[in-house]
């Protein structure tokens, strides 16, 4: 009996350790890294450079080159490119919604 309660505990183990191997974020990508982080101001849409009120990030603004639409051709939103080169994702009411992080030399 005991062997058998040993090897179902090492199989949820492996099950386990095979699905959180996955789930592994190297810290560039990571939203807790603080320059992907939004409260680094930089993200922020409390900065004037990514805020909706920047009539560059504004649905209003037709010639904006920094929208973000669906498939249907539906603005929802704009992405912003901080100074460290974090592009970051805004919804048009200026909530995050998403970044991707810098591709800085390593």
């Amino acid at each position: 009996m005991k062997y058998l309660i040993t090897l179902f505990v090492l199989a949820q183990l492996a099950i386990y350790a095979r699905y959180t191997e996955a789930q592994v974020t190297n810290w560039d990508s990571s939203p807790m890294n603080y320059q992907n982080s939004p409260m680094n101001f930089d993200n922020s849409s409390m900065n004037y450079q990514n805020s909706p009120m920047n009539f560059q990030n504004s649905p209003m603004n037709y010639n904006s080159t920094n929208g973000v639409y669906d498939n249907n051709g539906n603005r929802k939103g704009y992405e912003v490119q901080s100074p460290s080169g974090v592009t970051n994702y805004f919804d048009n009411n200026g909530n995050r919604i998403g970044y991707s992080p810098s591709q800085g030399k390593r």
